[in-house]
């Protein structure tokens, strides 16, 4: 059960990090340079999703 709610929780940071990806890419003020590589966030947490999802279903 807990392996399902990393899963689901790796997913909520996933969409976070879309939404913060999208933000930046439409930004009024291009000048403002970002910190965070948002794609790379969420990349890897999708990558933490499906590792979580295959841990909880191979139990």
């Amino acid at each position: 059960m807990l392996w399902w709610v990393a899963a689901a929780g790796a997913m909520v940071v996933a969409g976070l990090a879309g939404l913060g990806d999208w933000r930046h890419r439409t930004r009024r003020d291009l000048d403002k340079v970002g910190w965070i590589n948002w794609p790379s966030v969420q990349m890897a947490a999708v990558i933490a999703a499906v590792g979580c999802a295959i841990m909880a279903a191979h139990r």
